[in-house]
């Protein structure tokens, strides 16, 4: 299981952050030479990443939706 001290770091990350951690942590696992343990830790690391960039993408999903949606409103004009 992952240490508070690095989940709490990895729920910090911006997106490009978080990515790069990412796709560090899979060369590491393709790689060879980590016991099992280690790989273990490794999983556990990438899959508290994936998770991240997918609430990241997600809360921009939501912003693209609502700027989208707040420029097909009419603009009030005053008359």
């Amino acid at each position: 299981m992952l240490e508070n001290d690095e989940l709490q770091a990895i729920k910090e990350m911006d997106f490009e952050a978080a990515f790069e951690a990412l796709q560090e942590n899979v060369k590491e696992l393709e790689g060879e030479g980590l016991s099992l343990e280690e790989s273990l830790k490794r999983y556990q690391r990438g899959q508290a990443l994936a998770r991240r960039c997918a609430e990241l993408l997600e809360e921009a999903e939501l912003q693209v939706r609502t700027l989208a949606a707040e420029s097909t409103q009419p603009i009030e004009t005053e008359e």
